[in-house]
């Protein structure tokens, strides 16, 4: 029996030299060693290529970005002839950690019971051991903004690092906005009519007037010199009076998004529209307003049957072309986000540039968090959020990303699905 166990044992551990599982992928220590990655072409992220390119980082933050020359002693030095290297993508609109298995309630926490939760948070409930976050992460994913759902205001979203031990250590911007849901101002067929007496675009106005109201309370309580009680409510949207947080809202239609940019205009929010699919009919208007927009997933119908069956892939360009603020995102519930360069580089082929295209996962999404004072880009004293690949990244044919780091730490790029496949080509005599 000793001999069988030890036997056993020995064939597990071998075994587990052969293929690692997710849960022996830990988060990396903090870079202890000065790194150069060199030979590369390097896409800066504010439109600049560089040719046969060096970037060095030290103690977590970019020294140098630039042609090649040779790098100091002591640096780790890293050849990269051949390879592209970018600066971390960001995706600002995920569930990320929060959504597991959708099929499985209890791997369920983002979404919460009520009309106005401005005071739900969807930091602390960050699941860091997720197995999605991997898979995001080896496609060049490094920063997500992880947004709660439920009710017409959902609460607050915070940006996250994805490599870390547990949420305290994954987050990079906590509390950074508040989420409005805008009721839908579309008449759909037959949502109104002889079998429905309640007039829905009536119903969205009343839930509007609601939420208005609750903002002209919470502007009261804050002109207020001091409190007898405390309202966690209306503390929990403060940023928004000061400008320190954001105003998302959640709309499609022109109509929805002119009544955002009341509310931007009576309460001076700083606002952003997430989705935005006619926001290509009002672009001189966003501007005026400075309202930024996150477009949702591309791979879907326009909003109504005049417009052109291309139109979610045109957007992109019309508003680059008119001088909005706007990012891309992915939010298919299929995809769980992987997809976020690949839908940037679909945009390429309706009017953007390449480097446009990765301004709008990378810089213009860091703006729009307000974090592209620290990362979004590769300049000189940035955090170094970088991701190497050996092809075109936004290619779904060529992109393969070899090397990242998150604040200049190597982060392990194994995930679930790499395991399972290569699981099964032992499994069928394929390696």
């Amino acid at each position: 029996m000793r001999r069988i166990l030890i036997i056993t044992i020995l064939g597990i551990a071998a075994l587990g030299s052969r293929l690692s599982a997710q849960e022996t992928i830990y988060p990396a220590p903090a870079q202890s060693q000065d790194v150069a990655l060199v030979h590369a072409t390097i896409h800066t992220g504010t439109g600049e290529v560089i040719e046969d390119g060096m970037i060095v980082f030290s103690k977590g933050k970019i020294t140098s970005v630039g042609k090649y020359s040779q790098p100091e002693g002591g640096a780790k030095v890293i050849d990269c002839t051949g390879k592209q290297i970018y600066p971390g993508l960001i995706t600002p609109v995920t569930d990320l950690g929060l959504n597991e298995i959708g099929a499985v309630r209890s791997t369920l926490d983002e979404y919460e019971l009520g009309e106005n939760n401005s005071d739900i948070r969807a930091v602390i409930a960050y699941n860091s051991d997720s197995k999605v976050i991997n898979t995001l992460r080896s496609n060049g994913i490094l920063l997500a903004n992880v947004i709660p759902d439920g009710g017409i205001i959902s609460g607050s979203s915070s940006v996250m690092q994805l490599d870390a031990w547990n949420w305290e250590d994954a987050v990079y911007k906590m509390d950074g906005g508040i989420h409005f849901r805008m009721p839908s101002l579309a008449i759909l067929p037959g949502r109104f009519g002889a079998r429905n007496a309640t007039d829905p675009v009536k119903a969205a106005l009343d839930r509007i007037e609601k939420v208005r109201q609750f903002f002209q309370q919470a502007k009261a309580y804050f002109e207020e010199p001091k409190h007898e009680h405390t309202n966690i409510k209306f503390e929990a949207v403060k940023g928004l009076f000061n400008q320190t947080q954001i105003f998302y809202v959640h709309c499609e239609l022109v109509k929805e998004m002119m009544v955002a940019a009341s509310f931007a205009k009576e309460f001076n929010f700083r606002t952003v529209i997430i989705g935005g699919a006619d926001s290509w009919m009002i672009t001189d208007y966003l501007k005026q307003n400075n309202i930024a927009v996150i477009l949702d997933e591309m791979h879907s119908l326009p909003v109504t049957q005049d417009d052109d069956i291309n139109q979610p892939y045109k957007t992109p360009y019309l508003l680059q072309q008119a001088g909005v603020l706007y990012a891309i995102s992915d939010q298919h519930a299929e995809t769980r986000g992987r997809n976020l360069m690949f839908n940037a580089g679909n945009a390429v082929a309706f009017g953007l540039t390449k480097e446009q295209a990765l301004e709008a996962i990378t810089i213009n999404s860091a703006k729009i968090l307000g974090i592209d004072s620290v990362t979004g880009s590769l300049e000189k004293g940035k955090d170094a959020n970088i991701v190497v690949s050996d092809g075109d990244i936004l290619d779904i044919t060529s992109s393969n990303v070899i090397y990242a780091f998150i604040q200049g730490r190597q982060i392990d790029l194994n995930d679930k699905h790499k395991q399972l496949y290569e699981k099964y080509k032992y499994k069928y005599g394929l390696k």
